[in-house]
């Protein structure tokens, strides 16, 4: 199974990117799946049934969520309509939509998408590691699924890891969202798990993650807020993670990160590409 995860799109620079570009991606790499983080794909907050429809026509098969789900009052009711958009699996009991499918490819896998929030630094959730658990628990690899994707949007480097440590083994990938930044820790746990600590963001790096950078500084340095925050212009970065999966245990092969145009050392899998 041939996977690619991209990081948070950040407004209309990122939107568009993706949109040019991912049609030509799926055929190029022959995908499966296709899954993208959209909390910040309106003006870099939230998401808009219009921008959902956007991004699923373009290709992508599952959208996720994090801590600006519900910045488009809009979402809280749309995202009933629409099971391909997930917000975090450990909100409370009765928070609108759902924080995780089981996808059937083209081919007729079954791939389980979970979407998490960490709370180190971010709201004070229900446990993810405890969310993530029972959910194993009632849906096994290999058993439920055959492939098993866990977004895991944090701000704690260390608490991602420690997921990635904790399902290691038991689901296909554990990839961090939400800092916007690229790591280089790319690969396979011992256990055959994929991981990467952050994906990185589909949007402007010449900002401050994904924003104009003139009012975060403002803010760093007088300690005071003059405007909004607005998603910078320019040229965006395609930002994601490439997965091969195994068909036959469901665990990963190999990983490559993908960063296509923008300001960033361009990158692709060509382990894909004849």
């Amino acid at each position: 199974m041939r996977l690619l995860f991209l990081g948070d799109i950040v407004g209309k620079a990122g939107r568009k990117l993706l949109i040019e570009t991912l049609p030509g991606l799926r055929k190029r790499y022959r995908l499966d799946v296709v899954i993208a983080n959209g909390e910040n794909a309106a003006g870099g907050f939230g998401i808009t049934e219009a921008i959902l429809q956007s991004l699923l026509d373009a290709g992508v098969d599952v959208v996720t969520g994090g801590n600006h789900s519900w910045d488009q009052r809009e979402a809280l009711v749309f995202i009933e309509r629409h099971e391909r958009l997930l917000r975090p699996l450990n909100y409370p009991p009765g928070t609108p939509g759902r924080g995780r499918l089981l996808l059937e490819t083209a081919s007729g896998a079954k791939v389980l998408v979970i979407n998490l929030m960490g709370r180190v630094f971010m709201a004070n959730l229900d446990c993810p590691f405890r969310a993530l658990e029972a959910e194993l628990e009632a849906a096994p690899l290999r058993q439920v699924a055959d492939a098993i994707i866990v977004d895991f949007h944090a701000e704690a480097t260390s608490e991602k890891q420690a997921l990635g440590a904790f399902a290691d083994g038991r689901v296909s990938l554990v990839i961090g969202t939400h800092t916007h930044t690229p790591t280089a820790d790319d690969r396979v746990l011992p256990g055959g798990t994929a991981f990467m600590t952050d994906v990185g963001m589909c949007g402007v790096y010449e900002s401050v993650v994904g924003m104009r950078a003139e009012e975060a500084v403002r803010r760093f340095t007088t300690a005071m807020r003059s405007e909004r925050f607005e998603p910078a212009k320019g040229e965006a970065t395609l930002s994601g993670l490439a997965v091969e999966i195994d068909d036959a245990t469901g665990l990963a092969r190999r990983t490559h990160p993908l960063r296509l145009g923008g300001s960033l050392r361009s990158t692709e899998p060509l382990f894909w590409v004849e």
